[in-house]
């Protein structure tokens, strides 16, 4: 009787334990929901205030992110509404940008809209210096630390990341933290990026490839061929050739 009680015991333990285990993704499909204040955006513009008073409070699009235990694509899930009049102070082409990242070997593809033509730019993984914090906040459904960091200097940005997602990448190029970024906020780009749904072990392997649509800059020659059309669509001829480049392969798309 004794033995049969003791079996019964190690059996429910067992069972406990297993339900206790975390369980991690190799590969799925994470979407985000990207919103920009606009209002606090114009702020910064030359703006009407009869213009900012129809404008909505937040813009916001869908992307998605595909992934498995090594490369990922990030890109548009659909356009804005065609009627959003904040769409007239951010770039139209946006949707259409996207980023294919392999970690293997730490390189990156991103295709940018820029003056009507699609680009093709080739690039490594940028770094961004982490500090890992002890908040803890539960995003779609997956608990998440924060952690802060700095680029181009200047800029912060607040992520949340979970290691239960086997990948350490993140929307927008983010990554180099423990575990997938679920959330992003960069205050002085007045955005936010937010996990609104994972699919777990979703096979998208055959979607996960570089963009293969857009003129290449392979070359030095091509890249600064590219450089000196930015600068001349942009208007500003005294900005230095690595300031242009710092924007195009920026981390946000």
């Amino acid at each position: 009787m004794k033995t049969f009680i003791l079996s019964v015991f190690l059996i429910g333990l067992s069972v406990q334990n297993m339900n206790a285990q975390q369980v991690f993704i190799p590969y799925g499909k994470i979407t985000y929901e990207k919103r920009v204040n606009m209002l606090r955006s114009a702020a910064d513009w030359n703006i009407p205030d009869e213009a900012k008073e129809k404008m909505k409070k937040y813009r916001t699009s869908d992307w998605e992110l595909y992934f498995d235990q090594n490369k990922s694509l990030y890109k548009a899930k659909k356009k804005d509404t065609e009627n959003d009049n904040s769409m007239l102070f951010l770039s139209l082409n946006e949707p259409e940008n996207q980023l294919y990242t392999n970690y293997s070997d730490r390189s990156r593809v991103i295709k940018k809209s820029i003056i009507g033509d699609d680009y093709l730019l080739m690039d490594t993984i940028p770094g961004v210096n982490w500090k890992i914090m002890h908040d803890v906040r539960v995003i779609a459904g997956y608990e998440c630390r924060k952690a802060v960091g700095r680029i181009n200097d200047t800029v912060y940005v607040v992520a949340f990341y979970t290691e239960e997602i086997l990948l350490k990448g993140g929307p927008e190029g983010f990554s180099g933290l423990p575990g997938m970024i679920l959330g992003i906020a960069i205050p002085r780009f007045n955005t936010t990026w937010f996990a609104a749904k994972v699919e777990g072990f979703a096979n998208h392997t055959a979607q996960i490839v570089p963009p293969g649509k857009g003129k290449k800059t392979d070359s030095d020659k091509d890249l600064q061929r590219l450089l000196e059309i930015y600068r001349r669509y942009d208007g500003n001829k005294k900005e230095k050739p690595e300031d242009i480049k710092r924007r195009l392969f920026g981390f946000v798309l």
